[in-house]
């Protein structure tokens, strides 16, 4: 897990692909019986914060302790290939990454050669039961790993302190036309390659969909330390977006997560506005706080705003984004390296999907 300080904040995150109804992935009678995709992406950006540091020198903070599009000037974000088979019961999605934010996404995995995002293999009982083993990103929160699946090309802090993947069984029962719920065991959060505490989580997620939106309500239960902890974490999380009309969309997200006295909670907004066929225009307007047992710690928060325009051409996606960064500590330096409680920055990235 990462840890929950904004001036310590670990950088190896999980995630990847959007979370979907349940109802998604069960086989339909009109689909072909077996089925194999190849699909992906790649992306790059360019970084400038007009009131903090430019380049790395000690002391410097570059960008908030968020995750991905962190380093100044053109940089790389990562490629993304997904490999997956359909089959009438049966199937299997591998999902690699290649990259400093595939680096950054996989756990433990700097300086290292792991690749993988996702790898699990799935098996449909019937229409209305699915059971899934292995890799899979989490189902907890609103924004995800690939740029493409995010309207906003950098992260929330909700998302950062995630959690991302895991790795376990899980099942996606379908309860009717409109309700779903999916139960899983799983491993200790983010460790995904192997269990080495012995230690385990049990995650739930009772999901709502309509034509015009969708709400899940998220639960995770369980120890997730390294070693043997006798601390559990408890995280309940809610996502939830409706389309007001044919033009706007709204999203929120708010999340609440507790281990022995200490966590975090938070919300954010995710209002969207279609001008036309290839722009459109979003904010993401975020409170966060982490708190502490110790009555000598005291808590801090931050509230930041990201506006951010997508304008698509094909298969290639542009986003100018301005955000805004203001905490109640002095955890970024404004460009003469004096510690400062806010930043303004901008990027912009381009997607190419596949």
């Amino acid at each position: 897990m990462k840890t929950i300080t904004f001036t310590n904040i670990v950088k190896k995150v999980f995630f990847s692909a959007l979370i979907l109804p349940s109802s998604y992935f069960f086989a339909q009678e009109n689909e072909e019986k077996k089925k194999f995709s190849f699909d992906g992406s790649v992306d790059a950006y360019y970084r400038y914060n007009f009131n903090g540091p430019n380049k790395n020198e000690e002391g410097a903070v570059l960008a908030p302790p968020t995750s991905f599009a962190n380093d100044p000037g053109f940089a790389l974000g990562f490629v993304n290939l997904i490999g997956s088979y359909e089959g009438e019961k049966v199937g299997f999605t591998a999902d690699l990454v290649f990259g400093p934010r595939g680096e950054d996404a996989v756990f433990l995995s700097e300086g290292s050669s792991n690749i993988v995002n996702q790898l699990y293999v799935y098996w449909n009982l019937n229409d209305k039961l699915k059971l899934t083993f292995g890799n899979f990103n989490t189902f907890l929160g609103y924004e995800v790993i690939s740029p493409t699946d995010n309207f906003n090309y950098s992260t929330s802090y909700m998302f950062s302190f995630g959690p991302f993947s895991h790795t376990g069984l899980k099942a996606d029962i379908l309860l009717s036309e409109k309700w779903s719920l999916m139960l899983g065991i799983l491993n200790a959060t983010d460790f995904t390659e192997f269990n080495p505490a012995e230690q385990y989580s049990l995650g739930t997620q009772l999901s709502y969909t309509t034509e015009k939106g969708a709400a899940y309500l998220n639960f995770i239960y369980g120890k997730q330390g390294p070693v043997d902890t006798d601390d559990a974490t408890f995280q309940a999380d809610l996502t939830a977006g409706v389309d007001l009309n044919e033009d706007v969309y709204l999203g929120i997200n708010t999340t609440y997560n507790t281990t022995d006295g200490d966590g975090f909670y938070g919300i954010a907004l995710y209002p969207q506005y279609k001008t036309s066929e290839s722009f459109s225009l979003g904010l993401r307007a975020e409170y966060f706080n982490t708190f502490f047992e110790d009555n000598n710690v005291e808590d801090e928060n931050v509230i930041a705003f990201t506006l951010t325009g997508s304008y698509t051409v094909e298969d290639l996606t542009i986003k100018p984004e301005l955000r805004l960064d203001s905490a109640s500590s002095d955890i970024f330096t404004d460009p003469d390296l004096v510690a400062s409680n806010n930043l303004a920055s901008f990027l912009i990235a381009a997607i190419y999907s596949f």
